[in-house]
Formats: C-alpha cells, sequence, structure tokens
C-alpha cells in the first residue's frame, strides 16, 4: 500500500466517480482504476461499489477511508512541519456550532500566519455536521458543547465516529437579545419574563434535532419559536421582533458588534444550574497540526480574559 494509492482512493471518494476523480488527480482513468484493483487485492476488502451511476463506499469502504484520511492527514502534517521546499497550500478548516469566540478566534490566527500560504475555512453549521467533519477531516477540529441532557447522546456518537471531546469551559445560560429589549437592563430573566416574545434557535438536522439543539435550555416549552440557520438572520430577528436566544453568555463585540447584551437566565426560584461544559472535538489520538494546537491556544486565551473580567 502507497501514499500515493491512499490519495487515489480518498479521491475518488470524495466525488463519487472514477472519472472526476481521475480528472481532478491528473490520472488517466484506467490508470486510477489499476491501482485501487491492486489496492483491493492487497487489503483484500471491496473499497467501492462500482455502478453506471457512479461509485458508494462499501461497509468496509467506509471505514478504511475514514483511516485513510487520517494517516494521509498525518502526512501532510508531517511535510508541514519538516518540508521546507515549495509546496502547495496548507489547509485548515474547523467546523463550529455558532459562537463568535470560536470566529474571533480563527480571526487572530488567520492574522498570525500567512493567507498566501494557506487554504482557510470556518464552518458555522449544524451539531451533526460539526462532528460529521471532523469524522471525516473535512475539518481538523470541531467547537460545540454538551449539557447533562445532550451528554449521553452526543458522546455516543462521538465515540461511534473515533472521535474525543476536549472541555474548554463551563458557563451558565445567558439570554442573547438587542440592547433595546424591554428586558435587556433586568438583572437576570426567567422563562416567565421572556414568554411573551420568540425564542430564537439555530435550525438542526430532522434526525436528532432534539439532542443537536445549540440552545441548552432546548427541552422546555416555549409558545413563540422562530428558527434560523444563520448568524445574521438570528441578530437581524432580535432588533426586528424582539427575540432573543438562550447562549452561553460568552459574547464577542468585536465580530457580533455592541448592539446586543447577554442577561442572566435564572430559574423561578432565581438560581442558575444550568450549565454549558464548551470544548473542542479531534480524532481520537490523532496528531494536530501546528497551526490547529495555536487555534486551540488562541480559544483558551479570549475564554481565560472572559472569565477573569466575567468574575469581576
Amino acid at each position: 500500500m502507497t501514499l500515493q494509492q491512499l490519495r487515489y482512493a480518498i479521491g475518488i471518494a470524495k466525488v463519487g466517480s472514477f472519472n472526476k476523480a481521475a480528472e481532478a488527480l491528473f490520472i488517466s482513468q484506467p490508470s486510477l482504476t489499476a491501482a485501487i484493483h491492486d489496492l483491493e487485492e492487497e487489503i483484500g476488502i471491496v473499497i467501492f461499489n462500482r455502478s453506471s451511476r457512479g461509485v458508494t463506499l462499501t461497509p468496509e469502504g467506509e471505514e478504511f477511508i475514514a483511516q485513510a484520511n487520517q494517516l494521509y492527514h498525518h502526512y501532510e502534517t508531517v511535510l508541514e512541519n519538516y518540508n521546507k521546499a515549495e509546496q502547495k497550500k496548507k489547509k485548515f478548516a474547523v467546523s463550529t456550532q455558532h459562537y463568535s469566540f470560536a470566529v474571533k478566534s480563527f480571526v487572530d490566527l488567520v492574522k498570525r500566519y500567512n493567507i498566501d500560504d494557506y487554504e482557510f475555512a470556518i464552518r458555522e453549521t449544524k451539531t451533526k455536521e460539526v462532528i460529521d467533519d471532523v469524522a471525516a477531516l473535512k475539518s481538523e477540529i470541531g467547537i460545540l458543547y454538551l449539557s447533562d441532557f445532550n451528554r449521553k447522546y452526543i458522546t455516543y456518537l462521538l465515540k461511534e465516529h473515533d472521535l474525543e471531546f476536549h472541555k474548554l469551559i463551563d458557563c451558565h445560560a445567558y439570554a442573547y437579545m438587542w440592547k433595546d429589549h424591554p428586558l435587556a437592563k433586568k438583572k437576570s430573566v426567567n422563562l416567565e419574563d421572556l414568554s411573551q416574545y420568540p425564542c430564537l434557535s439555530f435550525e438542526q438536522s430532522e434526525s436528532g434535532s432534539y439532542y443537536f439543539a445549540e440552545e441548552i435550555l432546548s427541552t422546555n416549552e416555549y409558545h413563540k419559536t422562530i428558527k434560523a440557520n444563520d448568524r445574521a438572520t438570528m441578530l437581524n430577528l432580535m432588533v426586528g421582533l424582539n427575540g432573543y436566544t438562550l447562549c452561553s453568555g460568552i459574547i464577542s463585540e468585536e465580530i457580533n458588534g455592541s448592539d446586543y447584551v447577554a442577561v442572566p437566565f435564572k430559574d423561578a426560584k432565581g438560581e442558575d444550574d444550568r450549565t454549558m461544559e464548551i470544548g473542542y472535538i479531534t480524532k481520537k489520538n490523532f496528531m494536530l497540526s501546528t497551526i490547529c494546537r495555536f487555534y486551540i491556544q488562541e480559544m483558551e486565551k479570549y475564554l481565560q480574559v472572559y472569565t477573569s473580567e466575567h468574575k469581576k
């Protein structure tokens, strides 16, 4: 088995076609077909189902490609660290739930590195896609949270995808709203206070959406709810409809602007025992790239500053 064969197999899995993969890899289709045939013969499994409509991965092929992605990424990381010769742009991607601190840290990362040398990507996306992206190494790192409610289900999915969770910070629930919202100047709010206003949440996948919700109090019943797909729409709904969303309270004004406030959420007894454990996920036993480690340091640094200021 060679690295070139791995690259070919990964390329075919990505586009779902031998023809398209051959074009992208600058190789003739017969040569590509022969290389994959030799690879399958050597490892003793069929990686791809072939049909007139293209190719799909067999169950054994899915497991093989997942490990091939990981191995090939290790190879590229070694090249990044030790190969001084001129080479193609290095890649770094993040998939995250909608956290402004993750975006702020990404901005600081890009400023630190030469953007001419890297192909950067950050994807604010659905919770399940954060997990899928890291599992497939579409992104090297993913940002999400655990709570008493979703922990068992999310942890099960992470284990199924050979991923591990690394804690960054614990935080309580806040109601995030426009600065001119009728409740914006209150010291704290509860569900009764919020009941007459629309509760905004990020839309999730249909399957398991109950557990994928980014909002910590997703188990509560809300009289008025509106779902959105992106941060900009969410902020517009806060202004236009006096909507609110429930969040960690860790807000970057540099990213979201200064027109919004986070008001502590308390229950009817004035307690705030809802805890979000925010962290990042990576492939288990995976050698992170230098740039990924720097990104983690930027997040930790930002959250440390937030924590010290929040305690004042």
